[in-house]
Protein backbone atom coordinates (compact mmCIF):
# COMPACT_ATOMS: atom_id res chain seq x y z
CA UNK A 1 0.00 0.00 0.00
CA UNK A 2 1.32 3.15 -0.55
CA UNK A 3 1.20 6.40 1.28
CA UNK A 4 -1.66 8.66 0.58
CA UNK A 5 0.64 12.22 -0.92
CA UNK A 6 0.81 15.46 0.88
CA UNK A 7 -2.18 17.83 0.52
CA UNK A 8 -0.88 20.41 -2.19
CA UNK A 9 -0.17 24.08 -0.41
CA UNK A 10 -0.03 22.39 2.80
CA UNK A 11 3.57 23.94 3.39
CA UNK A 12 2.07 27.56 2.16
CA UNK A 13 -0.39 27.42 4.93
CA UNK A 14 1.94 26.17 7.72
CA UNK A 15 4.39 28.85 6.53
CA UNK A 16 1.31 31.82 6.78
CA UNK A 17 0.38 30.21 9.68
CA UNK A 18 3.98 30.47 11.59
CA UNK A 19 4.12 33.82 10.53
CA UNK A 20 0.71 35.03 11.76
CA UNK A 21 1.13 33.14 14.74
CA UNK A 22 4.34 34.73 15.76
CA UNK A 23 2.68 38.47 15.50
CA UNK A 24 -0.14 37.22 17.30
CA UNK A 25 2.07 36.19 20.43
CA UNK A 26 3.69 39.61 20.81
CA UNK A 27 1.41 40.57 22.79
CA UNK A 28 1.57 37.52 25.90
CA UNK A 29 5.19 38.74 27.27
CA UNK A 30 4.66 42.68 26.08
CA UNK A 31 4.11 43.56 29.72
CA UNK A 32 6.77 41.68 30.61
CA UNK A 33 9.13 42.87 28.21
CA UNK A 34 8.54 46.42 30.37
CA UNK A 35 8.22 45.24 33.34
CA UNK A 36 11.28 47.55 34.85
CA UNK A 37 9.75 50.50 33.28
CA UNK A 38 6.58 49.80 34.85
CA UNK A 39 7.42 48.97 38.27
CA UNK A 40 9.11 52.71 38.30
CA UNK A 41 5.79 54.30 37.12
CA UNK A 42 3.61 52.96 39.56
CA UNK A 43 5.94 52.73 42.70
CA UNK A 44 5.23 48.81 43.11
CA UNK A 45 7.38 45.73 44.75
CA UNK A 46 8.50 42.97 42.52
CA UNK A 47 6.07 40.55 43.72
CA UNK A 48 3.33 42.99 43.08
CA UNK A 49 4.61 43.06 39.57
CA UNK A 50 5.12 39.81 38.99
CA UNK A 51 1.03 39.21 39.23
CA UNK A 52 1.57 41.26 35.36
CA UNK A 53 2.82 37.81 33.95
CA UNK A 54 0.97 35.54 36.07
CA UNK A 55 -1.87 36.98 35.05
CA UNK A 56 -1.65 36.22 31.79
CA UNK A 57 -0.44 32.67 32.46
CA UNK A 58 -4.39 32.27 34.75
CA UNK A 59 -5.96 34.14 31.75
CA UNK A 60 -5.09 31.44 29.60
CA UNK A 61 -6.20 28.23 31.66
CA UNK A 62 -9.56 30.01 32.11
CA UNK A 63 -9.53 31.25 28.88
CA UNK A 64 -8.59 27.19 27.80
CA UNK A 65 -10.97 25.98 30.32
CA UNK A 66 -14.20 28.20 29.50
CA UNK A 67 -13.57 27.26 25.40
CA UNK A 68 -13.53 23.33 25.94
CA UNK A 69 -16.34 23.38 28.68
CA UNK A 70 -18.47 25.55 25.88
CA UNK A 71 -17.15 23.92 22.96
CA UNK A 72 -16.70 27.09 21.31
CA UNK A 73 -13.46 25.45 18.91
CA UNK A 74 -15.92 22.61 17.85
CA UNK A 75 -18.47 25.15 17.09
CA UNK A 76 -16.38 28.22 15.26
CA UNK A 77 -13.45 27.00 12.45
CA UNK A 78 -10.04 27.57 13.71
CA UNK A 79 -9.51 30.99 11.64
CA UNK A 80 -12.21 32.63 12.65
CA UNK A 81 -11.59 32.08 16.20
CA UNK A 82 -8.17 32.54 16.25
CA UNK A 83 -8.97 36.34 13.99
CA UNK A 84 -11.32 37.64 16.66
CA UNK A 85 -9.31 36.39 19.72
CA UNK A 86 -6.70 38.37 17.92
CA UNK A 87 -8.61 41.67 17.75
CA UNK A 88 -9.48 41.37 21.45
CA UNK A 89 -5.89 40.29 22.71
CA UNK A 90 -4.84 43.79 20.52
CA UNK A 91 -7.11 45.69 21.83
CA UNK A 92 -6.87 44.40 25.50
CA UNK A 93 -3.58 44.91 25.46
CA UNK A 94 -3.57 48.38 24.08
CA UNK A 95 -6.07 49.54 26.71
CA UNK A 96 -2.59 49.25 28.94
CA UNK A 97 -1.71 52.28 28.09
CA UNK A 98 -4.88 53.86 29.85
CA UNK A 99 -4.03 51.71 32.78
CA UNK A 100 -3.97 54.03 36.05
CA UNK A 101 -1.85 51.38 38.30
CA UNK A 102 -1.31 47.73 38.30
CA UNK A 103 -5.00 46.52 39.66
CA UNK A 104 -6.53 47.58 36.29
CA UNK A 105 -3.52 46.63 34.58
CA UNK A 106 -3.45 42.93 35.97
CA UNK A 107 -7.24 42.65 34.95
CA UNK A 108 -6.33 43.61 31.33
CA UNK A 109 -3.10 40.55 31.49
CA UNK A 110 -5.93 37.97 32.67
CA UNK A 111 -8.17 39.43 29.83
CA UNK A 112 -5.17 38.79 27.52
CA UNK A 113 -4.69 35.38 28.90
CA UNK A 114 -8.35 34.20 28.30
CA UNK A 115 -8.04 35.15 24.68
CA UNK A 116 -4.61 33.98 24.13
CA UNK A 117 -6.52 30.79 24.58
CA UNK A 118 -8.40 31.21 21.41
CA UNK A 119 -5.06 31.71 19.43
CA UNK A 120 -2.91 28.95 20.66
CA UNK A 121 -4.90 25.90 20.55
CA UNK A 122 -6.65 26.34 17.17
CA UNK A 123 -3.28 26.80 15.44
CA UNK A 124 -2.53 23.51 16.64
CA UNK A 125 -6.18 22.07 15.49
CA UNK A 126 -5.42 24.16 12.09
CA UNK A 127 -2.26 22.55 11.58
CA UNK A 128 -2.95 18.81 12.11
CA UNK A 129 -6.05 19.31 9.17
CA UNK A 130 -3.16 19.73 7.08
CA UNK A 131 -0.67 16.87 8.63
CA UNK A 132 -0.73 13.46 8.89
CA UNK A 133 2.73 12.91 8.11
CA UNK A 134 5.43 14.82 9.41
CA UNK A 135 2.86 15.99 12.01
CA UNK A 136 6.08 15.92 14.75
CA UNK A 137 7.77 18.65 12.39
CA UNK A 138 4.30 21.52 12.19
CA UNK A 139 3.84 21.08 15.36
CA UNK A 140 7.20 21.87 16.51
CA UNK A 141 7.16 24.63 13.68
CA UNK A 142 3.80 26.10 15.37
CA UNK A 143 5.40 26.21 18.67
CA UNK A 144 8.60 27.81 17.29
CA UNK A 145 6.15 30.69 15.89
CA UNK A 146 5.31 31.18 19.08
CA UNK A 147 8.28 31.12 20.75
CA UNK A 148 9.38 33.60 18.50
CA UNK A 149 6.90 35.73 18.66
CA UNK A 150 6.68 35.46 22.60
CA UNK A 151 10.75 36.86 22.22
CA UNK A 152 9.68 39.98 19.89
CA UNK A 153 8.76 42.37 22.46
CA UNK A 154 12.32 42.06 24.37
CA UNK A 155 13.61 42.65 20.81
CA UNK A 156 11.36 46.31 20.29
CA UNK A 157 12.61 47.28 23.98
CA UNK A 158 16.53 46.29 23.19
CA UNK A 159 16.54 48.78 20.32
CA UNK A 160 15.93 51.75 22.55
CA UNK A 161 14.15 55.18 21.74
CA UNK A 162 10.98 54.09 22.36
CA UNK A 163 9.05 54.65 25.98
CA UNK A 164 7.36 51.72 27.54
CA UNK A 165 4.10 52.50 25.17
CA UNK A 166 5.81 52.53 22.12
CA UNK A 167 6.60 48.71 23.15
CA UNK A 168 2.82 47.74 24.09
CA UNK A 169 1.40 49.28 21.09
CA UNK A 170 4.14 48.16 18.64
CA UNK A 171 3.07 44.40 19.86
CA UNK A 172 -0.63 45.35 19.75
CA UNK A 173 -0.58 46.00 16.30
CA UNK A 174 1.57 42.89 15.62
CA UNK A 175 -1.03 41.13 16.79
CA UNK A 176 -4.08 42.94 14.94
CA UNK A 177 -2.00 42.07 11.84
CA UNK A 178 -1.60 38.54 12.54
CA UNK A 179 -5.42 38.22 12.82
CA UNK A 180 -5.88 40.13 9.54
CA UNK A 181 -3.19 37.33 8.40
CA UNK A 182 -5.47 34.72 9.35
CA UNK A 183 -8.41 35.76 7.81
CA UNK A 184 -6.63 36.44 4.46
CA UNK A 185 -4.16 33.48 3.58
CA UNK A 186 -5.09 30.54 5.71
CA UNK A 187 -7.65 27.80 5.35
CA UNK A 188 -8.77 24.41 7.33
CA UNK A 189 -7.28 21.07 5.48
CA UNK A 190 -8.26 18.03 3.88
CA UNK A 191 -8.03 16.06 7.51
CA UNK A 192 -10.96 17.08 9.97
CA UNK A 193 -9.82 17.29 13.30
CA UNK A 194 -12.01 14.66 15.42
CA UNK A 195 -15.04 16.63 17.31
CA UNK A 196 -13.17 16.22 21.50
CA UNK A 197 -15.73 18.68 23.69
CA UNK A 198 -14.08 18.44 27.67
CA UNK A 199 -16.50 16.15 29.87
CA UNK A 200 -15.67 16.69 33.30
CA UNK A 201 -16.94 13.58 34.45
CA UNK A 202 -14.40 11.53 32.25
CA UNK A 203 -11.56 13.45 33.53
CA UNK A 204 -10.74 10.65 36.00
CA UNK A 205 -11.42 8.44 33.20
CA UNK A 206 -8.72 10.42 30.68
CA UNK A 207 -5.99 10.73 33.67
CA UNK A 208 -6.72 7.05 34.60
CA UNK A 209 -4.61 6.17 32.07
CA UNK A 210 -1.23 5.41 33.16
CA UNK A 211 0.55 6.19 29.98
CA UNK A 212 -1.49 9.34 29.70
CA UNK A 213 -0.46 10.27 33.35
CA UNK A 214 2.96 9.65 33.01
CA UNK A 215 2.75 12.11 29.55
CA UNK A 216 1.30 14.75 31.71
CA UNK A 217 4.01 14.79 34.42
CA UNK A 218 6.36 15.41 31.94
CA UNK A 219 4.60 17.89 30.43
CA UNK A 220 4.34 19.45 34.03
CA UNK A 221 7.91 18.87 34.93
CA UNK A 222 8.72 20.87 31.42
CA UNK A 223 6.16 23.46 32.05
CA UNK A 224 7.25 24.41 35.72
CA UNK A 225 10.52 25.49 34.38
CA UNK A 226 9.48 26.91 30.56
CA UNK A 227 7.13 29.85 31.86
CA UNK A 228 9.43 31.26 35.03
CA UNK A 229 12.78 31.21 32.73
CA UNK A 230 10.74 32.98 29.75
CA UNK A 231 9.20 35.52 32.07
CA UNK A 232 12.10 36.35 34.59
CA UNK A 233 15.29 36.11 32.48
CA UNK A 234 14.88 39.41 31.61
CA UNK A 235 15.17 40.48 35.84
CA UNK A 236 18.15 38.34 35.86
CA UNK A 237 20.47 39.37 33.58
CA UNK A 238 19.06 43.37 34.33
CA UNK A 239 20.66 42.49 38.28
CA UNK A 240 23.96 41.11 36.49
CA UNK A 241 26.44 43.82 37.70
CA UNK A 242 27.24 45.90 34.92
CA UNK A 243 24.40 45.28 32.70
CA UNK A 244 22.42 47.83 31.09
CA UNK A 245 18.36 47.93 30.39
CA UNK A 246 19.05 47.76 26.68
CA UNK A 247 22.00 44.65 26.43
CA UNK A 248 19.85 42.71 29.12
CA UNK A 249 16.96 43.41 26.90
CA UNK A 250 18.69 42.13 23.84
CA UNK A 251 20.23 39.24 25.46
CA UNK A 252 16.96 38.10 26.83
CA UNK A 253 15.56 38.49 23.07
CA UNK A 254 18.61 35.96 22.15
CA UNK A 255 17.77 33.47 24.52
CA UNK A 256 14.18 32.69 24.48
CA UNK A 257 14.46 33.25 20.31
CA UNK A 258 16.87 30.61 20.22
CA UNK A 259 13.52 28.22 21.08
CA UNK A 260 12.28 28.86 17.12
CA UNK A 261 14.31 26.63 15.17
CA UNK A 262 14.86 24.49 18.27
CA UNK A 263 11.55 23.32 18.54
CA UNK A 264 11.82 22.95 14.36
CA UNK A 265 14.29 20.60 14.92
CA UNK A 266 12.82 18.79 17.74
CA UNK A 267 9.45 18.11 15.95
CA UNK A 268 11.69 16.23 13.19
CA UNK A 269 14.17 14.58 15.58
CA UNK A 270 11.37 13.26 17.75
CA UNK A 271 9.26 11.44 14.63
CA UNK A 272 12.49 9.39 13.79
CA UNK A 273 13.73 9.07 17.42
CA UNK A 274 11.27 8.78 19.81
CA UNK A 275 9.40 11.28 21.57
CA UNK A 276 10.58 9.88 25.08
CA UNK A 277 13.85 9.79 24.01
CA UNK A 278 13.56 13.29 22.91
CA UNK A 279 12.18 15.30 25.69
CA UNK A 280 14.33 12.62 28.26
CA UNK A 281 17.46 14.00 26.30
CA UNK A 282 16.31 17.73 26.34
CA UNK A 283 14.97 17.88 29.90
CA UNK A 284 18.46 16.82 31.05
CA UNK A 285 20.39 19.43 29.15
CA UNK A 286 17.55 22.47 30.27
CA UNK A 287 17.74 21.39 33.29
CA UNK A 288 21.24 21.68 33.36
CA UNK A 289 21.24 25.19 32.07
CA UNK A 290 19.14 26.18 35.11
CA UNK A 291 21.81 25.01 37.69
CA UNK A 292 24.77 26.36 35.95
CA UNK A 293 23.54 29.36 34.89
CA UNK A 294 23.83 31.24 38.35
CA UNK A 295 27.70 30.29 38.17
CA UNK A 296 28.11 31.99 35.31
CA UNK A 297 26.35 35.12 36.02
CA UNK A 298 29.41 37.13 37.18
CA UNK A 299 31.72 35.82 34.84
CA UNK A 300 32.36 36.21 31.12
CA UNK A 301 29.62 37.86 29.05
CA UNK A 302 30.08 34.84 26.67
CA UNK A 303 30.20 32.09 28.69
CA UNK A 304 26.71 33.36 30.32
CA UNK A 305 25.61 33.91 26.53
CA UNK A 306 26.44 30.54 25.83
CA UNK A 307 24.67 28.66 28.15
CA UNK A 308 21.52 30.91 27.76
CA UNK A 309 21.39 30.18 24.49
CA UNK A 310 21.41 26.67 25.38
CA UNK A 311 18.71 26.36 27.74
CA UNK A 312 16.44 29.08 25.35
CA UNK A 313 16.81 25.83 22.87
CA UNK A 314 16.33 23.34 25.15
CA UNK A 315 13.85 24.62 27.79
CA UNK A 316 10.87 24.87 24.78
CA UNK A 317 12.50 22.59 22.26
CA UNK A 318 10.44 19.50 23.32
CA UNK A 319 6.56 21.36 24.42
CA UNK A 320 4.68 19.72 21.23
CA UNK A 321 6.03 15.78 21.97
CA UNK A 322 3.61 15.51 25.27
CA UNK A 323 0.67 16.52 23.66
CA UNK A 324 1.74 14.00 20.71
CA UNK A 325 2.34 11.14 23.13
CA UNK A 326 -1.07 11.84 24.77
CA UNK A 327 -2.73 11.62 21.12
CA UNK A 328 -0.76 8.31 20.63
CA UNK A 329 -1.22 6.66 23.32
CA UNK A 330 -4.36 7.64 24.98
CA UNK A 331 -8.20 6.34 24.26
CA UNK A 332 -9.33 8.23 21.02
CA UNK A 333 -12.35 8.91 22.56
CA UNK A 334 -11.14 10.59 25.47
CA UNK A 335 -8.16 12.92 23.38
CA UNK A 336 -9.74 16.06 23.93
CA UNK A 337 -10.23 15.46 27.32
CA UNK A 338 -7.23 14.62 28.44
CA UNK A 339 -5.37 17.27 26.15
CA UNK A 340 -7.18 19.76 28.11
CA UNK A 341 -6.75 18.94 31.41
CA UNK A 342 -2.93 18.47 30.57
CA UNK A 343 -3.02 22.22 28.86
CA UNK A 344 -4.61 23.36 32.04
CA UNK A 345 -2.46 21.74 34.61
CA UNK A 346 0.66 22.88 33.17
CA UNK A 347 -0.22 26.59 32.72
CA UNK A 348 -2.15 26.82 35.69
CA UNK A 349 1.40 25.43 37.11
CA UNK A 350 3.00 28.06 35.30
CA UNK A 351 1.81 30.43 37.52
CA UNK A 352 2.65 29.18 40.69
CA UNK A 353 6.66 28.99 39.18
CA UNK A 354 6.30 32.16 37.88
CA UNK A 355 5.39 33.09 41.39
CA UNK A 356 7.84 31.32 43.63
CA UNK A 357 10.96 32.69 41.61
CA UNK A 358 11.34 36.35 42.72
CA UNK A 359 10.67 35.04 46.39
CA UNK A 360 13.29 32.82 45.48
CA UNK A 361 15.88 35.28 44.68
CA UNK A 362 14.32 37.59 47.41
CA UNK A 363 15.39 34.72 49.89
CA UNK A 364 18.81 33.56 48.02
CA UNK A 365 20.16 37.01 48.10
CA UNK A 366 19.31 38.18 44.46
CA UNK A 367 19.13 36.57 41.38
CA UNK A 368 22.17 35.08 40.57
CA UNK A 369 21.12 31.60 42.19
CA UNK A 370 17.24 32.04 42.27
CA UNK A 371 16.76 29.34 38.63
CA UNK A 372 17.94 26.73 41.22
CA UNK A 373 14.59 26.60 42.12
CA UNK A 374 12.86 25.59 38.54
CA UNK A 375 15.56 22.82 38.42
CA UNK A 376 13.28 19.83 39.93
CA UNK A 377 10.70 20.33 36.99
CA UNK A 378 12.88 18.76 34.25
CA UNK A 379 14.43 16.09 36.98
CA UNK A 380 10.90 14.90 37.99
CA UNK A 381 9.83 15.48 34.51
CA UNK A 382 12.79 13.30 33.42
CA UNK A 383 11.31 10.22 35.88
CA UNK A 384 7.86 10.46 34.13
CA UNK A 385 9.06 9.64 30.93
CA UNK A 386 11.23 7.38 31.82
CA UNK A 387 8.45 5.39 33.11
CA UNK A 388 6.24 5.67 30.40
CA UNK A 389 9.19 4.49 28.17
CA UNK A 390 8.70 1.13 29.74
CA UNK A 391 4.97 0.50 29.38
CA UNK A 392 3.92 -1.29 27.06
CA UNK A 393 1.64 1.35 25.58
CA UNK A 394 4.78 3.49 24.35
CA UNK A 395 5.26 1.17 21.55
CA UNK A 396 2.18 3.01 20.15
CA UNK A 397 3.95 6.55 20.26
CA UNK A 398 6.04 7.88 16.99
CA UNK A 399 5.13 4.64 15.08
CA UNK A 400 7.20 2.28 18.00
CA UNK A 401 10.10 4.69 18.60
CA UNK A 402 8.87 5.49 21.66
Amino acid sequence: MTASPAPEGRTRVLLALCGCVVLCMTTWFSAAAVLPQLRALWAVSEAVAGWLTIAVQLGFVLGALGAALTGLPDRLPPRTLMAASALGAALANLALLAAPGPGSAIALRVATGVLMAGLYPPALKLVATWFRSGRGVALGSVIGALTLGSALPHAVNAGGGLPWQGVILAASAATLAGGVGVLLFLREGPYPFPRARFEPARLRQALGNRAVLLATGGYLGHMWELYAMWSWMLAFLAARPGATGGDASLLTFLIVAAGAPACVLAGWLADRLGRTTLTIGLMAVSGGCAGLIGFAWPGPAWLLLAIGLLWGATVIADSAQFSAVVTEVGDPALVGTALTAQLGLGFGLTALAIWALPLAAGALGGWQWAFLVLVPGPLLGILSMARLRALPEARRIAGGRR
